[in-house]
């Protein structure tokens, strides 16, 4: 199974009064386990940047600039997603609704309907009456976000696809992502390492019988048979 983890970071909050998108992150998922493939861009949303979107985002005027607009990255966006996805979205009626506007306006087919998980109705279906924001679940999940200053849209997927694990009763990221132990001590190099003669054999599985109905049968070969040949 495919997801795709994905956030968005906006200009505001009404696609149709001229809010834009400014930066898309995704993540891809396969069986919830990370593959190590994401997307991550900025766009130029071809309108001034307001200020409480600036202080949210940190994302100016003059940064976003020379970004390429919706139209010019929608392709290599649409390729990323595929066919065969599902989206993992925090508040994901708030993202939809951006990304089909930006769909619409470039005469590209809206997301399927029901295309997206919703991290936030899940998590108040799991813990109602709780606070739900992603760094509410950060605290409530021990999952580290102190680099989440800002609000980037990268940031946010990887951190909400270690928040859908744990939502879900997934695998633990900690053990996904931790480097698989080999057996090796601290300092020893990969080159150095062989394996070594179990320190006790283990015991025989055939039973006499079973011997007994092997060498019948070998005997049946005749002299000529590999395994009377010394």
């Amino acid at each position: 199974m495919r997801e795709i983890v994905l956030d968005t970071e906006t200009t505001g909050f009404e696609p149709e009064q001229g809010d834009r998108i400014v930066e898309i992150g995704a993540v891809e998922l396969f069986n919830h386990l990370p593959t190590g493939r994401t997307y991550h861009q900025y766009i130029n949303p071809e309108r001034g940047m307001p200020q409480e979107a600036f202080q949210v985002h940190g994302l100016g005027d003059d940064f976003l600039r020379d970004k390429p607009v919706f139209a010019r990255i929608v392709d290599d966006f649409l390729a990323f997603l595929g066919t065969d996805f599902k989206l993992v979205i925090h508040n994901a009626a708030f993202d939809v609704k951006f990304l089909n506007a930006e769909l619409r306006w470039c005469n590209r087919p809206a997301l399927p309907a029901g295309c997206a998980l919703d991290t936030l109705d899940i998590a108040r279906k799991k813990f109602p009456g709780s606070p739900a924001s992603l760094d509410a679940l950060c605290r409530r999940f021990g999952i580290d976000n102190s680099s989440r200053t800002l609000h980037g849209a990268l940031l946010d997927s990887e951190i909400l696809a270690e928040v859908y694990l744990e939502l879900i009763g997934g695998k633990q990221p900690d053990l996904v992502l931790a480097p698989v132990s080999t057996g090796r001590s601290a300092g020893e190099a990969e080159g150095d390492w062989r394996p070594t003669r179990r320190p006790t054999p283990l015991p025989p599985r055939l039973t006499e019988d079973e011997k007994a109905a092997h060498a019948a049968f070998v005997a049946k070969l005749g002299q000529s048979a590999l395994w009377t040949r010394t």
